[in-house]
């Protein structure tokens, strides 16, 4: 979608519409956010300048902007609820309208003060559930899935991806990001992926994993360029990141793993299991190209909580 239709799409006054037009072009060349998070920043705004235009009886202008006060927030926020939007979900609508009224003060149109004295709602932190290693394991082992009626290469290339995903903590869309002239083999021990906000970091790559690329590879009927993608799909275009979910969740069953065990869950896994085999915290962020250490540091809840379930488990004491 583009900034004009995005624009044109907003129910606001002109001024309003030209801002916000800006703060959509702001967000996606110098914030360098992924365009489905521009779009949905877009539209929780958009839903804002919506109610604006009924609860001000009318289209919003700048000035109605910077004049809102804390208890107009509060009626849009109660308005959303009674939508049913949950608590996440208001939160992120909250801080879509606070990041375009920083935009407005940035440049100059005017303080919206009132976006900073309204508090966020309450979210219920929620820990990463990680697969436990000996699971991890197997659904990056291409053997797991031997007796489905699948080709040979596409089980080598799915284990590879999960590989990646569990052996480097990699996000899905990063490991399918990589090229053919990227892949660690032939004494290549390390990638450099782009992760959120086009940070690059570089990883090390394990002799595991290069095995499963390299196995992969072997098998691959199709000529890669250097310059095209290591993973392809069955007709040797880019592979889809559902292509690894439907496998992930299919091995998830025959392993008896729940419902949380997906493509995601392993680099919650890798993050977990360094953490607890002596990792530091500031080099698992870097590994995981965590921006802040505070949200690397909910991997420490995560062991804690393990072990104090396993203290309850099996401490002679524990039922006492």
């Amino acid at each position: 979608m583009t900034d004009a239709l995005n624009a044109a799409l907003a129910p606001a006054a002109a001024d309003t519409c030209a801002a916000f037009a800006d703060w959509l072009r702001h967000l996606a060349t110098e914030r360098r956010l992924s365009p489905k998070t521009v779009e949905a920043y877009g539209r929780d705004v958009r839903t804002f300048l919506a109610f604006l235009q009924n609860h001000l009886g009318g289209p919003a202008s700048l000035a109605d902007i910077v004049a809102l006060t804390p208890r107009d927030l509060r009626a849009f926020l109660s308005a959303r609820r009674n939508e049913g939007l949950v608590s996440r979900s208001l939160m992120r609508a909250l801080a879509a309208n606070r990041s375009f009224a920083r935009f407005l003060a940035r440049t100059g149109r005017g303080e919206a003060a009132a976006f900073a004295a309204v508090r966020s709602p309450k979210v219920p932190r929620s820990l990463p559930k990680p697969v436990p290693p000996a699971a991890a394991r197997a659904l990056a082992d291409a053997d797991t899935r031997a007796g489905e009626e699948r080709e040979a290469w596409v089980l080598a290339r799915d284990a590879a991806v999960i590989a990646l995903l569990y052996g480097c903590g990699l996000r899905i869309s990063e490991a399918l990001s990589l090229t053919r002239g990227e892949a660690p083999v032939d004494g290549v021990d390390r990638i450099e992926v782009t992760g959120k906000g086009g940070k690059t970091r570089q990883l090390p790559v394990i002799p595991a994993v290069q095995t499963a690329v390299r196995d992969y590879l072997a098998e691959c009927p199709w000529r890669l360029a250097p310059e095209g993608p290591l993973f392809v799909g069955a007709k040797g275009g880019p592979l889809n990141p559902r292509i690894v979910q439907a496998a992930v969740a299919r091995m998830r069953g025959a392993l008896g793993l729940p419902d949380t065990a997906t493509p995601h869950a392993l680099r919650h896994s890798f993050a977990t299991h360094l953490l607890a085999r002596g990792g530091d915290l500031r080099t698992i962020q870097e590994l995981l190209g965590h921006a802040s250490l505070s949200t690397t540091q909910i991997y420490t809840e995560v062991d804690v909580a393990r072990l104090m379930a396993a203290h309850a488990a099996f401490h002679p004491r524990a039922r006492a």
